[in-house]
């Protein structure tokens, strides 16, 4: 590592970069190998490798025992696992989702030929807001799915007032919620359901998958038929169904990982105070910070920026960190509504979502998990610290550098 004492040091004006080895958002935590090779070898001596095997059996009832719920069905990936969700709980129609949110989100619900409505969301959580939401129901509307981003809980029992009030069904998107809780109770036990991802850039994960959690009985059966074609026997079908089951080889990572999880959470624990230590008292740069009297798994390290005090913009801000083989990312940039196929939807206005649009622009996300050292984030607090310092002076620089031909070339 090389410890950044000036602005000429930093890369991105010559200057060597502060790491060897990119630092990426999400790298796979991965436990113990042997284990994990162990499981894989004796899935491969069963020749069973798909369809409900042991190890995704064991996989479910651990989650269900982690998250004190009835039902955690594994699937293939959590976006099946939300449309499942949904058609498991008959929406149809408008269905009120945040905008601010990962694009699979809304993908979900427009795939099922339902018509996503944007929500904007709370300023200071990130998930979408209760007031926003009560404006957006329509006669067609069906159902709300809040998210639970960065693994805060959204304002549940908001969202479930109003669902109960308006006869909505309510869904949780909890894929960055794994192993929370909100007012000591685990998500998973909200809403008619909640999806878990699984997926490699999840701080738990099973190569790729998810899960859908519910303590509802009809709910989980209907599920459980959709994942399988809609089989209810060898040779019957008794509704629509696809193929979402989770394969034997993710379930031995779910359950290698699960070993591990008290240590992953601990070392993301870790990190955040660290990060939090480091970013302390610097002007313009505001870090999400976790309830400490909740269940927390501290996988995302948030930074909001505000370029009318640091000077330097987001996108500076990420532009040398990357110099630097640190590869921070824009989280939801640019919004859901401004992604295709939403933006040529002149409905989703986005003066309509103006903490949204703030957001996407100051946003971003920093390396942790595993992969990552306290001495790591030390340096990174390092460089932002000084980039912020000398904001007048960088920037001044950075807007050199980007008229150069060079640059200019590769933009």
């Amino acid at each position: 590592m090389i410890i950044k004492k000036n602005i000429d040091d930093f890369a991105i004006f010559g200057g060597q970069p502060s790491f060897k080895e990119v630092l990426h958002v999400g790298r796979p935590n991965i436990g113990n190998k042997e284990r994990l090779l162990q499981r894989i070898s004796d899935v491969v001596d069963r020749g069973w490798l798909t369809n409900s095997g042991p190890c995704v059996e064991e996989l479910e009832k651990g989650l269900q025992e982690l998250l004190a719920v009835r039902h955690c069905d594994c699937m293939c990936n959590a976006t099946d696992a939300l449309q499942l969700a949904m058609r498991a709980m008959e929406m149809s129609g408008e269905v009120i989702v945040p905008a601010f949110t990962f694009i699979a989100t809304a993908h979900a619900v427009q795939w099922l030929g339902f018509t996503p409505v944007f929500c904007d969301v709370d300023p200071l959580t990130h998930t979408i807001d209760p007031a926003r939401v009560v404006e957006l129901i329509t006669p067609r509307t069906t159902g709300i799915v809040g998210v639970h981003l960065w693994g805060q809980p959204c304002n549940i029992e908001a969202l479930e007032d109003i669902a109960k009030r308006h006869d909505l069904k309510l869904l949780f998107d909890a894929a960055h919620a794994f192993n929370c809780s909100w007012r000591g109770r685990m998500i998973g036990n909200f809403g008619g359901a909640e999806v878990f991802s699984f997926h490699a850039t999840k701080f738990f994960n099973t190569f790729e998958g998810g899960a859908l959690a519910t303590n509802n009985e009809e709910l989980a059966w209907r599920a459980q038929r959709m994942r399988n074609f809609g089989f209810v026997g060898m040779d019957r079908t008794d509704a629509l169904g696809t193929n979402a089951k989770m394969s034997e080889a993710s379930a031995s990572m779910g359950l290698t990982n699960l070993e591990s999880l008290p240590h992953f959470i601990e070392t993301n624990r870790r990190n955040y105070i660290a990060y939090r230590r480091g970013f302390e008292g610097i002007t313009g740069i505001r870090m999400l910070e976790y309830d400490s009297a909740e269940k927390r798994n501290y996988q995302y390290i948030v930074l909001e920026i505000d370029d009318s005090q640091t000077v330097l913009s987001r996108d500076a801000i990420r532009d040398i960190f990357w110099a630097e083989n640190i590869l921070a990312r824009r989280y939801f940039y640019p919004g859901c509504h401004r992604m295709q196929p939403y933006a040529s939807n002149l409905t989703n206005i986005p003066g309509h979502l103006p903490v949204t649009e703030k957001l996407a622009h100051s946003v971003l996300v920093l390396p942790t998990g595993t992969s990552v050292t306290v001495d790591q984030v030390e340096v990174i607090c390092g460089i932002l610290r000084l980039a912020a310092a000398r904001g007048g002076d960088v920037a001044r620089r950075l807007g050199a550098v980007r008229t150069a031909p060079r640059l200019a070339a590769q933009a």
